[in-house]
């Protein structure tokens, strides 16, 4: 067997999975407009089960949470039924799958906004970047600066999608905190000037992600509750100017509250990384205290490479899982890939979604 590293079993706090091949979180823009998911998707990540877990594609807590089109969301009775349909088909596949509970903040447009209102964010400094309606692809709207008194309604919106997760099935959940959204944005001095508590120090900029973990935690067992991180590389025009003592301080407080997993993502398809940016992530890795999954555009001799080491638990996978539904049973065997088609990739119906062929189907 190849890849013998990859294909041991490991515990991520509450849940087993079989290897450390992980799906990660991919934004497919195949949701109806209200944010239900449609019926294909559980086609989609059933094919994918023989994952050791898949993360879910990033999904709005809320509808102010929204940030593209066709995104999916876990707040209504209508979302958690869908979802639960799903849940179903993959552990009757075998599977294992968390939620991501996703706010964007400021990555978004009026035109996906409550009323047409303007995105809400830490301060109000529009970011360089872009999000996806139905025009396409278009700039982020400016947004509004959110009161300190909207922020325990944000958690609580937190705790609720949490909820709804749990009442469809899901094994765990996934905090999004990374990639530039909105927890991330709080997190980050780039985007963060906020005079009150939730801004200017380090201990002020962590605070509204400690309370969402906690809140989470309120739904769902530590052990069955991971969170995503940026810490290094710039996302959605977010980056902090010392991601060192910034993310460090998190995961100090993190290391106490004993999640099953942090998920990093490391570097970007395409992007550079120095020594220096790649010594503050060993650093930060070191200060993990729960399983460590890695995300930075891994070859699967790098992902065999690291596992092995120990330097990470668990490797997600993203483009690959897209075209190789059957991911894991390809590097188990030495395989060749699919290659994805990006033109598919965001928006659009089967073709490119649930139609790339399995090995048995090229053998057969």
């Amino acid at each position: 067997m190849a890849h013998d590293a990859l294909f041991k079993p490991l515990e991520i706090g509450a849940i087993t999975v079989p290897n450390r091949v992980l799906m990660a979180p991919l934004t497919r823009n195949r949701a109806q407009a209200d944010g239900t998911p449609n019926e294909i998707a559980g086609l989609y990540y059933a094919q994918r089960a023989s994952a050791g877990l898949i993360i879910s594609e990033a999904t709005q807590i809320s509808a102010q949470g929204k940030g593209y089109k066709d995104t999916p969301g876990i707040y209504t009775p209508g979302h958690v039924a869908a979802w639960s349909q799903i849940v179903n088909r993959v552990h009757a596949a075998g599977g294992r799958i968390v939620m991501q509970l996703w706010h964007v903040g400021r990555i978004s447009h009026t035109s996906l906004q409550p009323d047409g209102g303007k995105p809400v964010a830490p301060s109000a400094i529009t970011a360089k970047s872009k999000t996806y309606v139905e025009e396409g692809f278009v700039e982020t709207s400016e947004p509004r600066a959110l009161e300190t008194s909207e922020l325990a309604g944000i958690v609580e919106d937190y705790r609720h999608a949490a909820k709804c997760a749990k009442d469809a099935g899901f094994d765990g959940v996934e905090i999004h905190a990374a990639n530039g959204y909105l927890l991330h944005q709080f997190i980050s001095d780039s985007t963060n000037q906020r005079t009150d508590s939730y801004g200017g120090s380090i201990h002020n900029r962590i605070r509204l992600t400690l309370e969402v973990v906690r809140a989470v935690n309120q739904v769902w067992p530590s052990d069955r509750i991971g969170i995503r991180l940026t810490p290094t590389q710039r996302s959605n025009d977010c980056l902090d100017s010392d991601p060192e003592a910034t993310f460090g301080a998190l995961l100090d407080e993190l290391g106490m509250l004993n999640l099953a997993y942090v998920h990093f993502v490391e570097k970007f398809p395409g992007a550079q990384q120095d020594d220096a940016e790649k010594a503050v992530l060993k650093r930060l890795r070191d200060k993990v205290r729960s399983r460590y999954i890695g995300n930075g555009d891994y070859s699967v001799e790098e992902a065999e490479a690291r596992v092995s080491s120990g330097a990470v638990d668990a490797v997600a996978f993203g483009r690959a899982f897209i075209a190789n539904p059957d991911l894991p049973e390809r590097f188990r065997t030495d395989a060749g890939l699919n290659t994805p088609d990006t033109a598919t990739f965001y928006g659009g119906g089967n073709q490119g979604y649930v139609d790339y062929p399995f090995l048995e189907r090229e053998t057969a």
